[in-house]
């Protein structure tokens, strides 16, 4: 008489989201955010004291006007601080309720907060002016008196849009969630640029970083992190029923 075969519970067969996807190379990810964040602080303190930038900015700024001002405008007041915070949120809850697994909505807003708020860690250390308003053509108000470089605007998008394409690995939706990301990252930096709250290095270094701490953002929080937290732990294994 035939033994019937083992056959998986339903759980096992749910397949493991993209951001929980442990990392093939964990050292190479570590070592490239690391230098990464060296290379963009001492970038930083290079452009404190030589703005080789400040002619872009301007021309850029000379846009800062009619609907375009408007449209900037928005675009810096929706990813300020609370916004981002309660956009972060929204979207975890989201995410929570579509995949239906606590770890994957954990893992998707620790990523995005241990790559955007760390970097609020280099402006205090660079403290970089923001452009001189007085040198632009539209100058943007209230005048924003925290440093300049990196720009927290940008790293929080580009840290979100990372934290997203983790989530659509493996998915159909994945490259259309990488062309809108890209289209908004660009969005939010170019708006940045021409309000004059940042000069385009600023925007440019916090793209930079963002694509190069998301990753080990990831690898710390979901690889090695949740697994010690009783609620995000991985599942047991799956039982075998014969």
């Amino acid at each position: 008489m035939s033994t019937p075969a083992p056959t998986v519970t339903s759980h096992a067969r749910t397949q493991v989201n993209g951001i929980l996807r442990p990392s093939q190379h964990p050292v190479a990810i570590l070592v490239t955010a690391a230098i990464t964040i060296v290379v963009l602080t001492g970038i930083g303190f290079v452009l404190t004291s030589h703005p080789i930038d400040l002619a872009l900015s301007k021309a850029l700024n000379i846009s800062h006007a009619g609907s375009m001002a408007r449209l900037t405008n928005v675009v810096y007041q929706l990813f300020s601080p609370i916004p981002a915070i309660l956009i972060t949120v929204v979207a975890t809850g989201v995410i929570w309720a579509l995949s239906r697994q606590l770890r994957v909505a954990a893992a998707f807003a620790g990523v995005v907060a241990a790559t955007w708020i760390p970097s609020d860690l280099i402006k205090l250390a660079v403290h970089r002016p923001r452009p001189d308003i007085h040198l632009m053509t539209h100058p943007f108000y209230p005048v924003q008196v925290d440093p300049s470089h990196p720009s927290g605007h940008t790293a929080f998008v580009t840290a979100f849009v990372v934290a997203v394409i983790f989530v659509l690995r493996g998915t159909r939706w994945l490259p259309l969630g990488a062309v809108l990301g890209a289209i908004l990252v660009i969005v939010v930096a170019v708006s940045l640029s021409i309000d004059a709250v940042h000069y385009p290095t600023d925007v440019l270094a916090s793209i930079l970083w963002s694509l190069a701490v998301a990753p080990a953002a990831r690898l710390i929080w979901a690889d090695w992190l949740m697994p010690r937290i009783p609620l995000l732990r991985e599942p047991a294994p799956p039982t075998l029923r014969s």
